[in-house]
């Protein structure tokens, strides 16, 4: 049977629906992505000299902040440490730390802006001489028994908790914590070598609301699921179809780093179509810009977060306390829906949009009234018993119509509110 754990304050979380993500570090010199040490198999000694050139002239936190804001995220999670083992923080336990406390600059940036803060830490850590040489390791082709023989996981683990505590004691309130991973398969690591249950409870005795993922390997433990860089067919759901709590985290491109070289990006009108389609499945967006050595974002992940910003101002009703809609009404064609409970409104996303009429299944007598976000100008409605014509459809008697100007509101994605009876 598999055990109970307690959980976090979900509350602000399931209203908020939409983070942004920062990946951020010394891989950011050699520009390849946050797994460039491993992927290109650097040796330890040349890995650490790009801390000496890790050099953030242009670093503007407060800026960070403000682009978040105005894209209409209201959380962020930064990467306290990656697999690399680079701290981003003045830690007391390692001498493999920025010369700068970005940690804290970053949460107090982001906290003057009104958006909680989260930390993500590794689990792994490529630095550390504790830790045991496995499949994913730099050094996984060199002789892992010599290498392994003086290491200790578990000191390797109260360096963790160690850090961990230093994390969740000098910077205020942290919202989340967010580990990654486990990989429990052949020459992997489980929650054992963790020792993830000791993590877990110093976390649970410091901060009882305090939200985490579910990659420690505890099956159960974590306050959401997390699906990566994909968008789930029906949300998350359990063996018994029940849904979970989750969150997807998801890249403006291919890369959670900085990749100067990296070229797959989302077009805007991608990305707000994965944001509702997040939130259409219950879900929340983590969204994530991988900022430049220098401690600027891309002028691509700028571009997008104003755009996404730009429909938020005027379509955020549809995003901010909204979650999947009633079963009873399915989703039409080049569409997304999203429902406010609280309101008792269904939000109409039209992805492509359509010529003159949109046919909305099992909604007839059930909507007091049809607009459109952008404007809150009256979209009209038509029922099945309306008279039709060569020039006007003949409708399924649960059939609502509603009948659309000829040209697209000036906005990527229009949103139509439906406020039902």
């Amino acid at each position: 049977m598999e055990k109970v754990y307690p959980h976090g304050d979900r509350s602000w979380w399931l209203h908020d629906r939409f983070g942004m993500f920062i990946h951020w570090g010394v891989y950011s010199v050699p520009a390849r992505g946050e797994w460039v040490h491993t992927r290109g198999e650097i040796m330890p000694e040349d890995y650490q000299r790009y801390a000496e050139f890790f050099t953030p002239d242009k670093f503007d936190p407060a800026a960070w902040a403000k682009a978040a804001k105005y894209a209409g995220m209201k959380y962020v999670v930064f990467t306290a440490k990656h697999h690399d083992g680079y701290c981003m923080w003045n830690s007391a336990y390692t001498d493999y730390k920025a010369d700068r406390d970005y940690v804290k600059e970053i949460v107090e940036a982001f906290r003057a802006e009104g958006i909680r803060t989260g930390l993500y830490y590794s689990l792994l850590d490529w630095h550390h001489k504790d830790f045991l040489v496995d499949r994913y390791h730099p050094l996984r082709r060199l002789d892992r028994e010599e290498l392994n023989k003086n290491r200790d996981m578990k000191r390797y683990c109260q360096y963790m908790r160690d850090q961990v505590r230093e994390l969740l004691t000098n910077y205020g309130k942290i919202d989340i914590m967010w580990f990654d991973f486990t990989y429990p398969f052949p020459d992997g690591k489980c929650a054992e070598d963790w020792e993830a249950e000791k993590l877990l409870a110093m976390i649970r005795e410091l901060a009882p609301d305090i939200l985490i993922d579910d990659r420690m390997g505890l099956p159960g433990s974590g306050d959401f699921v997390s699906p990566e860089q994909y968008v789930p067919h029906n949300g998350m759901r359990d063996k018994d179809g029940n849904m979970l709590y989750w969150e997807g985290c998801q890249t403006f491109s291919g890369a959670w780093g900085y990749n100067r070289d990296e070229s797959t990006w989302k077009t805007p009108h991608q990305l707000i179509n994965m944001l509702v389609s997040h939130v259409g499945k219950g879900g929340n967006l983590l969204l994530n810009v991988g900022p430049d050595a220098r401690g600027r974002f891309d002028k691509r992940a700028m571009n997008a977060l104003n755009a996404i910003g730009e429909w938020m101002e005027l379509n955020s009703d549809s995003i901010y306390g909204c979650t999947l809609p009633p079963a009873e009404f399915p989703v039409p064609e080049d569409c997304r829906y999203t429902y406010n409970p609280a309101t008792k409104k269904l939000y109409l996303h039209l992805l492509a949009y359509p010529v003159k009429f949109v046919f909305l299944p099992n909604l007839k007598g059930k909507v007091k009234f049809a607009r459109f976000l952008n404007d809150h100008s009256e979209v009209p409605m038509r029922a099945a018993n309306a008279e039709h014509s060569n020039i006007t459809p003949k409708l399924e008697q649960n059939i609502l119509m509603l009948q659309i100007p000829a040209i697209a509101p000036d906005t990527l994605v229009p949103v139509i509110e439906l406020t039902l009876k």
